[in-house]
């Protein structure tokens, strides 16, 4: 059925689940039960007798293993086929029938017609084949009759159970409808679909049995019933036959693989013998002979068709083809009936998302979107609370674990994430321990990543719903330590229901909860990227915008100053050469014009510096601040006509990374405005920075979305005269006065806005508090 490539993937998986060396003296109870999905079922060697299994090299077609039980079905001894050409048994025509089929898909030339002469008769059997790297396997099946099943026979077999499947609308009436056909088509006792859970328990949801026999439904199964390595195989083999159940084993003989050296893989047979630990499980239940069928979805196994009968049961290869083909025609529609289950709860959850979307889409930032209706949020998995982790922030609504609990899980549950975006159980206290003590409130967790570099994190939560679980018996196994102290497991004796209270459990969570989980997520970031973009647009626009004021604001004020300069030339021209002419008014109005064009000229200085400011390329070093203020205040002290005043430093400035000629300029814009602006008698100007403690720094510290300034706030500060509250946003606008010209010795008003423009080239902000009458205290930080 497989190429060599995909029989060495099969043996490699299966032979990882089996190769760990195992003392089962040192383990647990819980161990113990996984010591069970270590058992090597795909090399049993040996097969179940009611067919023959011949192991063939594909170079010579040489008999290299067989079965013991030879003589009785094809009346030769098993070491008289050993090493003989397959050629010998079967003659040419069918050895060239299986060499042909052997570049095939085994599943569509299975079975094959075989003969073998036996004592001058013609015996007749099913071959089926398939390949494992070099060796043939080839088992043979007698046939009850020799009348072939054609396509019409099997149309009629499949017609009704397609028909009842198609007419289903749930996952209910799918299964339901299944059970009853399969059981009829095969005369079964007992047939039902069994259901695999998340942690591979298996639940009754469908069956169809006699009236004499006990119920099965509803009855939930521990996942050790059928282990892992079972399960494997049930996703290669879609039909296993056991047609008597109290068979006695098989064995091949050698019992090595004269190629291999190694036991015959037998993942793909048919015939393959069943564990010793399932043929007691079976003869517990009273079964006699059993067949499964798989029911996959999305290529895992969702579940299996269970046939049990009382008393043994010969099935045909015919018939197992139909029963096999009606469990792929199910697997297909595993996925469009789940689809159907609570479909208006569904639609629910797809209104609320809705909504829940057009609100975040329109809120300021993710978590007032998310918080604005906190119903919607619970509402869109079905939870009863739940946490919003934005950094360091914890948010909380409705029932959940108090803050300090949920931040001492977040380490926990972010290791939980690798490469997926959701987590969720239903039992919390199993998984992290320390969160038993909360499992009033949160014995279920869904927990979506948002973002794992910025610390995002949505956790919903569900309280602990205790529950009575019916099981097929007492699901724990039975484990006897013999005299040498080694332990043997043996499967339970009754199947009557066992009911169990489980606690410590939330109800699960819905697939289609988890996905509106996830979709929630797909939209969050979708929105964050919308808005990324946008942001870059006004980013891009505002950036030109920029360029093209800074240009229009150079050329204007270049362009401005020449005919300024005439019109000052022309009235100083018009005073020297008609002062004699003019009357006294006249050369006043002439000296007023000068004046105002000389002010003009001012204003367009100011504005072309401050153009270049944001024009030019900023020279970045290492700078030592005691040395520039140095520079700058005997720079002041020299040109100051005020020479009371008192410059205070109260320690050491640090060294920064800076433009020192821009910095030089800040420093003495602000240090000369505090000495401009002060009536005081004795003036004093305070430089310094401030420590992370200050009260200043904690309450900058706040407008930070971590609560955290990375960088120094450094201050000027003096005992000037203030500023009243209501100017304090407007003075680092251009030309700003809050004076008459005249007053406090003039000026343009560009100051303060150049001094900004200098702090956020840097990287920084600069701010102001003042109290009228007794002084203010520039603040800013640069990069």
């Amino acid at each position: 059925m497989f190429s060599d490539s995909k029989s060495q993937e099969i043996l490699a998986a299966i032979t990882k689940i089996t190769s760990e060396d195992v003392n089962l003296a040192d383990c647990d109870l819980a161990e113990r039960e996984v010591i069970c999905d270590r058992e090597p079922i795909h090399i049993p060697n040996s097969i179940q007798p009611h067919g023959v299994l011949l192991a063939v090299s594909v170079e010579e077609y040489k008999i290299l293993q067989v079965s013991l039980n030879t003589f009785q079905m094809l009346g030769r001894e098993p070491e008289e086929l050993l090493g003989q050409s397959l050629k010998q048994l079967l003659g040419e025509e069918q050895v060239a029938t299986i060499s042909s089929c052997l570049s095939e898909d085994f599943e569509k030339v299975n079975p094959l017609p075989i003969e073998i002469e036996c004592d001058g008769s013609n015996l007749t059997f099913n071959g089926i084949v398939h390949r494992n790297e070099a060796i043939i396997i080839l088992e043979l099946e007698s046939t009850e009759t020799t009348q072939e099943v054609d396509f019409f026979n099997f149309y009629k077999l499949v017609k009704n159970p397609i028909s009842k499947i198609q007419n289903t609308h749930t996952l209910d009436q799918l299964c339901n409808a299944i059970a009853s056909e399969v059981k009829k088509i095969t005369g079964f006792d007992r047939v039902m679909i069994y259901r695999f859970d998340q942690e591979g328990a298996g639940t009754v949801i469908a069956e169809a049995a006699q009236e004499d026999l006990e119920p099965f439904l509803g009855l939930h199964y521990p996942a050790t019933d059928i282990p892992k390595q079972a399960k494997y195989l049930y996703t290669l083999n879609y039909l296993r036959l056991i047609p008597d159940a109290t068979y006695e084993p098989v064995g091949l003989i050698p019992e090595l693989n004269p190629l291999t050296n190694k036991p015959l893989d037998m993942s793909m047979s048919v015939l393959r013998s069943v564990s010793p630990l399932h043929t007691e499980y079976l003869a517990n239940m009273g079964v006699a002979a059993s067949m499964s069928i798989s029911l996959l979805k999305n290529k895992q196994l969702w579940g299996l068709i269970a046939c049990h009968h009382r008393i043994p049961k010969k099935v045909t290869y015919e018939l197992r083809t139909v029963c096999e083909f009606i469990g792929q025609i199910v697997s297909f529609e595993l996925a469009a009936k789940e689809d159907n289950q609570d479909l208006d709860y569904k639609m629910k959850l797809k209104s609320i998302q809705s909504q829940f979307i057009e609100t975040i889409s329109q809120a300021q930032d993710l978590e007032a979107g998310l918080t604005q209706n906190p119903d919607h949020l619970l509402d869109l998995v079905g939870a009863d609370g739940v946490a919003l982790y934005f950094g360091e922030k914890i948010t909380l609504i409705g029932d959940t674990p108090d803050e300090e609990a949920i931040t001492a899980m977040l380490p926990w549950l972010e290791a939980q994430f690798n490469e997926d975006v959701v987590y969720e159980t239903n039992s919390l206290g199993q998984v992290y321990p320390a969160a038993q003590e909360n499992k009033a409130v949160a014995s279920g967790l869904l927990a979506l990543l948002i973002s794992r570099v910025q610390k995002t994190f949505i956790i919903w939560f569900r309280p602990e719903v205790i529950q009575t679980v019916d099981w097929g018996g007492n699901p724990n196994k039975h484990v006897k330590i013999e005299e040498d102290g080694t332990l043997t497991m043996s499967p339970r004796k009754s199947f009557a229901k066992w009911q169990e209270t489980v606690k410590g459990k939330s109800l699960p969570w819905k697939p289609c909860e988890v996905e509106a989980a996830i979709e929630l997520r797909s939209s969050i970031v979708g929105i964050v990227l919308r808005k990324a973009e946008e942001l870059t647009q006004v980013n891009k626009e505002l950036a030109r915008s920029n360029v093209e004021l800074d240009a229009f604001a150079y050329i204007a004020s270049h362009d401005l100053k020449e005919p300024l300069r005439g019109i000052y030339n022309y009235s100083s021209f018009l005073i020297e050469d008609y002062s004699e002419i003019l009357d006294e008014a006249g050369i006043d109005k002439l000296n007023t014009l000068m004046r105002l064009t000389h002010r003009m000229e001012d204003l367009i200085n100011s504005l072309l510096h401050y153009s270049r400011l944001g024009r030019a390329e900023l020279q970045m070093r290492s700078v030592d601040l005691n040395d520039l203020i140095a520079g700058v205040l005997d720079v002041i002290k020299v040109s100051a006509r005020d020479k009371q005043v008192e410059f205070k430093i109260p320690r050491p400035l640090p060294t920064v990374n800076c433009d020192r000629t821009q910095v030089n300029e800040l420093y003495t814009n602000l240090i000369s405005n505090g000495i401009k602006y002060n009536q005081k008698t004795e003036k004093i100007i305070e430089i310094g920075y401030l420590d992370q403690d200050d009260p200043i720094v904690i309450e900058k510290m706040l407008e930070y979305p971590d609560n955290t300034l990375a960088k120094t706030i450094f201050y000027v500060c003096d005992n000037g005269i203030g500023i009243r509250e209501r100017h304090l946003e407007s003075i680092f606008r251009i030309f700003k006065r809050l004076h008459s010209q005249k007053k406090y010795g003039g000026g343009t008003g560009a100051g303060l806005t150049i001094a900004k423009k200098i702090v956020e080239r840097h990287g920084g902000e600069i701010w102001v508090k003042s109290v009228y009458g007794r002084g203010s205290a520039f603040y800013f930080t640069l990069q």
